[in-house]
């Protein structure tokens, strides 16, 4: 049977007492939706959903270095916006934070609501960097070396 472990940083906001900032299993990070939310306040930041998708990919960044991953680990992005006029700007935002190839699989959706009048929320899933139970670093890979 699989275990699984929650993860948990004040480096983020707090999650609530119904759900986890992120969970680890199977080598992979589960994380919570992740509001633009600032984690000593507790308030989300003023500005546009650029501020808002900056604080909300930054907190997430915190929770995955928590788990024992990082955002260059990320294989899956679902983002929730309240208005699709807002998505060139989150684009702008969120390329800020997934420049490299690959880029994560991704889904955006527009939604009616969400938690505290945000515009955006958004989840996403990582591997962990573990070999034999330790965590490591990846080396990024050398394209310059691929057989094309």
């Amino acid at each position: 049977m699989t275990l699984k472990e929650s993860v948990l940083t004040t480096k983020a906001p707090a999650p609530m007492p119904f759900f986890s900032q992120a969970i680890k299993c199977n080598g992979m990070v589960y994380c919570s939706g992740s509001i633009g939310m600032e984690p000593t306040s507790m308030k989300l930041v003023e500005g546009g959903v650029a501020d808002r998708t900056k604080q909300a990919l930054t907190n997430l960044s915190e929770v995955l270095k928590a788990a024992g991953s990082g955002i260059e680990n990320v294989v899956k992005v679902n983002i929730f916006l309240t208005n699709m006029e807002n998505f060139a700007a989150m684009n702008k935002v969120y390329d800020t934070f997934f420049s490299k190839e690959p880029k994560p699989c991704r889904t955006c959706v527009a939604v009616h609501q969400l938690p505290l009048g945000t515009d955006v929320e958004i989840e996403l899933t990582a591997h962990l960097n573990e070999r034999n139970g330790e965590v490591v670093k990846q080396e990024p890979e050398n394209r310059l070396l691929k057989d094309w």
